[in-house]
């Protein structure tokens, strides 16, 4: 590391005493380069093993890299903790101006541990931490309102972030999220529910260090070179034009897209929320994170008259990409635009994961569907396939629950129906609910073995477009190729840039990006360190209870046709007891 680099500055907040103090681990940053790598071993030294992970001193670790605000892309905050919603290892990547942030207030990781007695956010800047109460702001149906005031009450504007979250993460439920700059999300695994657990409504940290390079001239050469690499690239000229929601087309035709809860994998119905159609008809405008010149987040408008006067109308921009239209729309059989952008503004209301939530509301449409539940257990509620008012009204029960099943299912839908049955349709993984991909078998895998916080820390999907849909690629072949890319993509989260920006940021550029930020590692040794950061991972799960033989499937996924035509039982098992002895 440069001298004087403010990144091996870790702070750490004790929420019970309103403390706070600041380490240099530069010993870590120089062996896991900062974001995952670093904020994984942070949580080896700060997590009791086998602790609740809503504990007092269960931690929340944020952590970034060397290359946050010095390169294009590099515009994540890696979030690591131990997950309330699987039990073992919970991580989440956010962008917007979380990681720039963080960066220019004077660290390279955050610890937060310990429980305040009443509502509390932090304010972090100018080297200090403020402990501001929120009792005011607890409780407030729309998490968007409490971040207004903080927005408010701080100074700071420009290098400054706030996170915070909603009543769902008030109330706990165990795949809350938190927002950070309205439209960005340290999503799955329930970041959210830790926050509520130890009364953080949110934290508001800004400031202004600088950054230095080794040689200024190499530095303006290679950061040109990467900034015309990201915006001539057809592939983030994609991302910018449709974003992410692009794939649902292709997904849709090539019968790979979970509809109704994965009973099929395309529809008839599908061209309304294709990527195209919504940016024809009703994107807004698009907004980039912090260092990044491609800005692949679409906002559309919603527009709805008020209720007491039909001749005035409301506007609310509504964040949407691939993982919301399938979560929120196909899984749920919605395909109207309006219904499903409707169903995506009061699940961002209340502060809960998109794709959690929206397999969770079509195995509660299933159930319902079958007999298994009634209007009882779903408070006087009805539900089926694309009833959005209905599942709006299901979203607000699930986050705020009066009955013992709706408290089940804001636990999940691996623990929702370990009680009251239907696991053979319960489409968890690991106890993680599914992401859009029903591409083949190496997508299952990548799902079930992936130390992931989400499936894009596996590349499997890939594989099964790619690759498994034309050869016959052996179960141990495929699981190889899955924990190899994997240790691509911890060095990737660990400096950390965006995984678009993954065709861009090979380990040669990497070698060269950090070098100049005061690293040195040639591409093998990096592909070590991401396979050791990898190893790491997997050490927590399995101290923390995780257990490939544990492991659910649930029967949909060998019953819907797929592109391959290859999962099986047993390509599954077997790709999974090659895994246990890779990883072991």
């Amino acid at each position: 590391m440069m001298e004087n680099d403010t990144l091996s500055r870790v702070l750490y907040i004790d929420l019970s005493k309103k403390k706070f103090f600041i380490k240099d681990r530069k010993d870590l940053f120089e062996k896991y380069l900062g974001g995952t790598g670093v904020a994984t071993e942070l949580l080896h030294e700060e997590c009791p093993e086998g602790i609740n992970a809503f504990a007092p001193e269960s931690p929340i670790i944020f952590a970034v890299g060397p290359l946050t605000g010095a390169f294009p892309l590099a515009s994540k905050t890696c979030a690591m903790f131990k997950s309330p919603h699987t039990g073992d290892l919970g991580e989440s990547h956010a962008g917007g101006r979380s990681a720039i942030a963080i960066r220019m207030a004077g660290y390279g990781a955050i610890v937060i541990k310990g429980e305040s007695e009443i509502p509390i956010y932090l304010s972090i800047t100018n080297g200090k931490v403020l402990f501001k109460n929120a009792t005011t702001l607890w409780g407030m149906k729309d998490g968007s309102i409490a971040a207004r005031v903080m927005r408010q009450s701080e100074k700071g504007e420009g290098l400054r972030a706030i996170f915070r979250i909603g009543i769902a993460g008030e109330n706990m439920a165990t795949f809350a999220n938190v927002t950070t700059e309205t439209y960005r999300h340290f999503g799955r695994m329930g970041l959210g529910a830790i926050f509520g657990s130890k009364m953080l409504k949110g934290l508001v940290i800004s400031g202004k260090h600088m950054i230095e390079v080794s040689n200024k001239k190499e530095y303006r050469t290679l950061y040109d070179k990467i900034y015309n690499m990201a915006t001539e690239s057809p592939l983030m000229k994609k991302y910018h034009d449709v974003g992410t929601a692009i794939n649902i087309k292709s997904l849709n035709s090539a019968r790979a897209l979970p509809v109704r809860n994965l009973q099929a994998s395309s529809t008839d119905s599908i061209e309304a929320v294709t990527g195209e159609e919504i940016a024809k008809h009703h994107l807004a405008r698009r907004v980039a994170c912090a260092h990044c010149p491609v800005a692949c987040i679409h906002l559309a408008y919603l527009r709805e008259p008020y209720d007491d006067d039909p001749y005035f109308y409301k506007t609310t921009p509504v964040c949407y990409d691939f993982e919301l239209i399938y979560s929120l729309g196909t899984m749920v059989g919605i395909t109207e635009p309006k219904a499903m952008l409707k169903l995506i503004d009061i699940v961002e209301q209340v502060g809960v994961d998109a794709m959690s939530m929206g397999v969770i509301l079509a195995w509660i449409a299933e159930m319902f569907e079958k007999n298994n539940v009634s209007e009882k257990e779903l408070n006087g509620m009805s539900i089926k396939w694309g009833d959005a008012e209905g599942f709006i009204e299901l979203v607000k029960n699930i986050s705020n629950p009066k009955t013992d099943f709706l408290k089940a299912c804001s636990r999940g839908v691996s623990y929702a129906s370990s009680i009251y049955g239907g696991k053979e349709f319960a489409m968890s993984f690991g106890k993680n609910e599914m992401p859009g991909y029903h591409t083949g078998p190496a997508g299952y895998l990548g799902f079930l073995i992936g130390a992931r916080h989400s499936h894009l820390d596996n590349g499997g999907y890939s594989v099964d477009q790619k690759e498994l849909k034309d050869t016959d690629l052996s179960p141990e072949t495929v699981v190889d190729k899955l924990l190899d890319e994997e240790a691509i993509r911890q060095i990737l989260s660990s400096i950390a840039v965006c995984f678009f920006a993954r065709g861009i940021y090979g380990l040669d550029l990497t070698s060269e990006a950090i070098k100049l930020l005061g690293f040195n590692y040639n591409e093998k040794q990096l592909h070590e360190i991401g396979r050791q950061i990898h190893l790491n991972k997997y050490k927590f799960k399995m101290r923390e209870g995780f257990s490939i033989e544990k492991l659910e499937i649930p029967e949909r996924i060998y019953e819907t046709v797929d592109p391959t035509g290859k999962i099986t039982k047993e390509f599954i098992n077997r790709g999974l007891q090659h895994a246990e002895k890779q990883i072991n």
